[in-house]
């Protein structure tokens, strides 16, 4: 790979033609760019569906619909007439903001859908006509400098979903009656959390919260239990692009699988009741 100025890449003249790289470098913006592009089909489908998001005999709540907020009304949209706005729309704004702003999403993001780059070494399409990038410091993007507050709220949603999981402990006999019990969708709901805390705990925000603002590590009692924090929390970070993927697909999963029980389409099997 040739040497390129600061000069050279703002311009985009020292890039690689697209043919040029002969590695499969298109695969992880094309993944991403369909595989989120079906989650977001699917959950906005699912947040005006406003239905289904809950069985009360397995204890199950979609992560969609979590909490249960008190909200609704109806809005009269041009051409799809009618339409309730569900509390998922309320609900999805702290998670959706979160990913949205995070480090690992960005990059696929403006790889995936802005082309911005397409990837190391590949012009830009249309690079000589486009503007020089001015980093994340003019609207919209420098709305994505939120992060570390979106972590914040993100963080209480943990605790909020691990409720959940203990609630889907909870399943009525035939006679309604609760007893403790595990279902498949209780062993969906903790894998779905246990993704989704590896995914939120091992965020950049949450290791300069523990780690970061200090000069000395060794220097007090306190700053050495930091730093063994952020060393411990830096391994998730590591692997934090895998914790992106699965837990968004969990999160999908876990949402239909709540949908097909409350349908009726499939049965909660009980594998301990």
């Amino acid at each position: 790979m040739p040497s390129y100025t600061a000069e050279s890449r703002e311009e985009g003249r020292a890039r690689l033609p697209i043919g040029a790289r002969t590695d499969n470098w298109w695969t992880a913006p094309l993944s991403f760019a369909i595989v989120f592009g079906l989650f977001v089909v699917y959950v906005t489908y699912r947040m005006f569906e406003n239905a289904h998001y809950e069985v009360h005999a397995s204890g199950l709540l979609s992560p969609l619909y979590s909490p249960l907020l008190p909200f609704k009304f109806e809005v009269n949209l041009p051409l799809l007439g009618q339409k309730m706005i569900s509390p998922a729309i309320y609900i999805l704004i702290v998670p959706m903001s979160f990913r949205m702003s995070c480090y690992y999403y960005r990059k696929a993001y403006y790889r995936a859908l802005f082309q911005d780059p397409l990837a190391c070494g590949v012009a830009e399409p249309m690079a000589k006509s486009r503007m020089r990038y001015t980093g994340e410091r003019a609207l919209p993007f420098v709305a994505l400098n939120f992060h570390r507050y979106a972590f914040y709220a993100a963080a209480i949603f943990i605790f909020i979903l691990g409720y959940d999981v203990l609630l889907a402990f909870r399943i009525e006999d035939a006679s309604g009656v609760p007893h403790f019990g595990i279902g498949v969708g209780t062993l969906i709901f903790i894998v779905n959390w246990v993704l989704l805390t590896g995914y939120t705990f091992g965020c950049h925000s949450w290791r300069h919260l523990i780690g970061g603002g200090t000069d000395c590590y060794s220097c007090t009692a306190i700053s050495r239990t930091r730093y063994g924090l952020w060393q411990k929390f830096s391994l998730l970070n590591s692997k934090h692009a895998q914790w992106a993927w699965l837990s968004m697909i969990s999160v999908g999963i876990a949402d239909l699988y709540v949908n097909l029980v409350s349908r009726g389409t499939i049965p909660d099997l009980h594998i301990l009741f």
